[in-house]
């Protein structure tokens, strides 16, 4: 049986969704969806889950220093209520703090030039949202 995770960071345009491999030990980028609404936005990724046979959903969330989220920490935490609704997967949050400029990292490590760095960083932030969550896994 998979082990699959499926994540998501949720944002204002966007959301970015990264996939583990079988064995829930290494993340990779999946795709990028537009954002459309809330529930549309829920569905959307219940498909995939179940396209990919996921076992669980993570959604990142951002906080802030207090560890209290943020605006768009909040949005997060109503789409996984949304997820949670539908009822076929658990769903977790995340803390994404810092991600996109962990991706943005990433890209650069990789030799992508900077014209092309600030292209879709979404589904490169959700794998290392869902690398964060896999790694704190064990």
């Amino acid at each position: 049986m998979s082990k699959r995770i499926l994540a998501v960071d949720p944002g204002e345009v966007n959301l970015g969704i990264a996939i583990s491999d079988p064995t829930a030990t290494i993340a990779s980028p999946l795709t990028v969806l537009q954002h459309t609404s809330r529930q549309a936005d829920a569905q959307a990724i219940l498909e995939l889950a179940r396209q990919h046979e996921v076992e669980r959903i993570i959604v990142g969330q951002s906080l802030d220093e207090k560890g209290n989220p943020t605006f768009q920490g909040r949005r997060a935490a109503r789409l996984a209520a949304a997820l949670r609704a539908l009822g076929e997967f658990p769903v977790e949050l995340w803390d994404e703090s810092f991600s996109t400029r962990a991706a943005l990292q990433a890209r650069r490590q990789m030799g992508v030039k900077r014209a092309k760095r600030r292209g879709h960083l979404d589904d490169l932030a959700a794998t290392v949202i869902l690398q964060s969550y896999l790694n704190a896994r064990g």
